[in-house]
């Protein structure tokens, strides 16, 4: 006998009797948990945070003080469908899109910068 006889013998001793068969149900069971606790960790919170973002670029108006993914301070001139005219300096106007505003100035921003 080898020294890995005890472990097998353990392992043998562990699986179910050849006779009966475990439901397809209680199978399934542990991937439901999984995917429940996916959705209610990561999928739920995202939902929300991505409600709040187009919450606040719906709710863009002109002459809000706004600040961009790239950093540009400015007062919105204009709001389009896509996109938003910022005047950053007098006389200095620049189109910018809407998913390029990050915030409010003075205020945290609403939408998270990627790494990307």
């Amino acid at each position: 006998m080898t020294t890995t006889d005890p472990l097998i013998g353990m392992v043998l001793a562990l699986a179910a009797p050849q006779g009966q068969q475990v439901s397809p149900l209680i199978q399934l069971l542990p991937f439901a948990i999984v995917l429940a606790i996916f959705y209610f960790v990561i999928m739920l919170p995202m939902k929300k945070r991505q409600k709040k973002v187009q919450e606040f670029l719906a709710g863009l108006k002109e002459g809000d003080k706004v600040v961009t993914t790239g950093g540009i301070f400015g007062s919105i001139a204009k709001v389009r469908d896509d996109a938003v005219q910022l005047q950053i300096a007098p006389n200095v106007r620049v189109d910018v899109a809407k998913a390029a505003i990050v915030g409010y100035q003075g205020q945290p921003p609403v939408v998270e910068a990627s790494n990307t």
